[in-house]
């Protein structure tokens, strides 16, 4: 059986930037929503947070970028693209990010201070991770 396709595009590598800089605004916004217990808030940023970060990744190291409407997705991508041996966990936190994407967004259940405080810490690991791994 074969791998199905995932839809990348081409991306100049010095543009990951610019989803840097996205990824720092919704890290940021992250931490100020859950100071002020808005906690759907705190987890739609940890998921904007999340994607943007592995844009940068995948643009300033692989030179191109998910355009997939899955979002869960991109992990495959890195797969393909990076040396990942050393960052499963890594990549762990960014699928648990992922994971509560369409939960956050769609469901009529609104998130709690406990998953609020649980995504903002994973999102945080992958945010702090990539950003020093962008800076080799």
């Amino acid at each position: 059986m074969t791998a199905k396709k995932i839809k990348t595009v081409e991306a100049d590598r010095a543009q990951y930037i610019n989803y840097q800089k996205k990824a720092e605004e919704f890290y940021m916004a992250m931490l100020q929503a859950e100071k002020s217990g808005h906690w759907n808030a705190v987890g739609l940023n940890a998921v904007h947070c999340a994607i943007s970060m592995a844009d940068a990744l995948l643009v300033k190291f692989a030179g191109i970028r998910s355009i997939s409407n899955d979002h869960m997705v991109v992990v495959e991508v890195i797969k393909q693209n990076l040396d990942v041996r050393d960052m499963q966990n890594k990549l762990n936190s960014l699928l648990h990010v992922l994971a509560k994407k369409s939960l956050i967004e769609y469901d009529s259940v609104p998130f709690s201070k406990n998953d609020a405080s649980d995504i903002a810490k994973q999102a945080e690991r992958f945010y702090l991770w990539v950003r020093g791994e962008l800076l080799r």
